[in-house]
């Protein structure tokens, strides 16, 4: 792992961290699951085309729910057997769309929606040639108004198979 990988890692450990310490308090509110804090130049529909927002806010009497990373591959052996993956579309968007899918559905199973999900963190291939079509297709998923705070690494390659561009983790929260 890399420093860039440890201080990302770090960092939403340091965040996640200090968001549970609130939780466990129990402080009582019967307000949002969370509260967008948005700089300046960061709100939606504001041209920039960012699917993120600068912070989030988590106040008590919701659950913190991690959603392990996904990529497009959907449910495969492992260890990873390539020809599972034979019949993929392996476009950028194809695999942005079923990563969406993906998250769509765990956070589903965990009783909340895509626009729960307040933190991504974004594994990609080549950020340069795939980002902008991974933008618009997770935009599309959140909406005109969600965007969770986020994060973009470029990586060599993801474990899955070398096909696969994207890979992302997420943190959602859901109203109790």
């Amino acid at each position: 792992m890399n420093s860039a990988t440890n201080l990302v890692r770090t960092g939403c450990a340091l965040l996640l961290g200090a968001a549970l310490v609130f939780l466990v308090a129990g402080c009582e509110t019967d307000g949002p699951a969370f509260e967008y804090i948005r700089l300046p130049g960061t709100e939606p529909g504001g041209g920039t085309n960012q699917p993120f927002t600068s912070a989030i806010k988590v106040p008590s009497g919701s659950s913190i729910v991690f959603l392990s990373g996904t990529t497009g591959a959907g449910p495969h052996s492992h260890p990873h057997v390539p020809a599972e993956f034979d019949h993929l579309d392996f476009s950028t968007e194809a695999q942005a769309e079923r990563v969406m899918e993906s998250l769509k559905a765990m956070v589903e199973a965990a009783g909340g929606e895509l626009t729960d999900i307040i933190q991504v963190t974004r594994f990609m291939r080549d950020v340069g040639a795939n980002q902008d079509i991974v933008n618009e297709v997770m935009n599309r998923y959140w909406g005109p108004d969600h965007r969770p705070a986020s994060t973009t690494l470029e990586i060599v390659r993801l474990a899955t198979d070398p096909r696969f561009i994207l890979e992302v983790e997420a943190v959602a929260v859901v109203i109790d």
